[in-house]
């Protein structure tokens, strides 16, 4: 059997992860900030 590995856009693959981790970081730091808002 032939072991074929495809080759990966890496461009692509970084627009994915930013897609994904921007809007992920985002939320994170409003609910810190509503946590901290919440607890003063």
């Amino acid at each position: 059997m032939e072991n074929k590995s495809v080759e990966t856009n890496k461009g692509l693959l970084a627009a994915f992860w930013l897609y994904v981790t921007i809007p992920l970081c985002w939320g994170v730091y409003n609910t810190i900030l509503q946590a901290t808002k919440l607890f003063q």
